[in-house]
């Protein structure tokens, strides 16, 4: 008995691993196939069966770095990744003071309609993009908007829903006891929201901050319309769809890839320094004592 429970055991983390490699493998494959198609000269691109590493006619490993080159001394790239980031923090800022307000009143304060108000926020958050879009172009061409504020605007219509809606239950479970007891000290409701609450959430607002940035750093649809008449305030997923080949019909895929990696470096960043934060915005709440 006691033996097939342990046959049973074993299994069980046998296969715990198994599914556990295959998920890591299939999560990583695309990007480590990426950054071997990066280092790999357009030769070794055409290469027939593909190789895992970069290598040469004679089988040697040869990583190029001529796709990084490339890719750095396209102005228009450099001018995307400053674009996207001006354009990414700008959104990201706006949406977390905005939100950060509007969930500590859905989420300590009583007034009518607040229920209401949750329900029309969510809503907000199931529009596709495309159906706003020809309504929120025609908008900001008659107010004459420029194509960075234009996207910045236009980002808040999908990260300020979620911020609010993530940070209200952040608010929800600080226990009211915070409240009453800033109130007989004699703090304001906005002194007990700036000095007190919002410093308690700091774990969620990188939670979602992070998650608002990623957003605004990969959208594409609303950078694509709007800078169809401003091509100097293309980001940097338009920035990499526009890029020409040396002839006609030629396809750059290794500086494709090179750019994707190139902006894929500063979110990976943003999540290794921050997450410790992220782990901790994430099961805040898991667990009720």
């Amino acid at each position: 008995m006691r033996k097939a429970k342990r046959v049973e055991r074993v299994l069980g983390k046998t296969l715990f691993m198994v599914v556990i490699v295959v998920i890591f493998v299939y999560m990583l494959f695309p990007f480590y196939w990426a950054v071997n198609s990066s280092l790999k000269t357009e030769a070794q691109l055409r290469m027939t069966p593909a190789t895992f590493v970069p290598r040469d006619n004679e089988g040697n490993f040869a990583p190029s770095l001529v796709n990084y080159i490339a890719v750095f001394r396209d102005g228009q790239f450099v001018r995307g990744i400053l674009n996207s980031t001006v354009v990414a923090t700008a959104t990201t800022i706006l949406a977390l003071s905005i939100g950060a307000f509007a969930a500590f009143a859905l989420g300590k304060l009583r007034f009518r309609g607040k229920k209401p108000t949750l329900y029309m926020i969510l809503a907000m958050t199931m529009f596709p993009q495309v159906t706003v879009l020809s309504g929120l172009y025609a908008v900001i061409t008659t107010l004459g908007i420029s194509a960075r504020p234009s996207m910045i605007l236009s980002y808040m219509i999908f990260t300020l829903p979620f911020t609010t809606w993530v940070l209200t239950a952040f608010f929800k479970e600080l226990p009211t006891e915070i409240m009453q007891s800033a109130r007989v000290d004699g703090a304001t409701p906005f002194q007990t929201f700036y000095m007190i609450l919002l410093p308690l959430t700091a774990p969620a607002l990188v939670t979602t901050g992070l998650l608002a940035f990623i957003a605004a750093w990969n959208e594409y649809l609303f950078a694509l319309t709007f800078t169809t008449i401003d091509p100097a305030a293309r980001t940097i997923p338009v920035a990499i769809s526009l890029f020409g080949g040396l002839a006609a019909m030629h396809e750059p895929f290794g500086e494709i890839m090179a750019a994707a990696v190139v902006v894929t470096v500063p979110v990976v960043l943003l999540v290794l320094i921050f997450q410790r934060k992220i782990v901790q915005g994430l099961t805040a709440g898991a667990v009720k004592g």
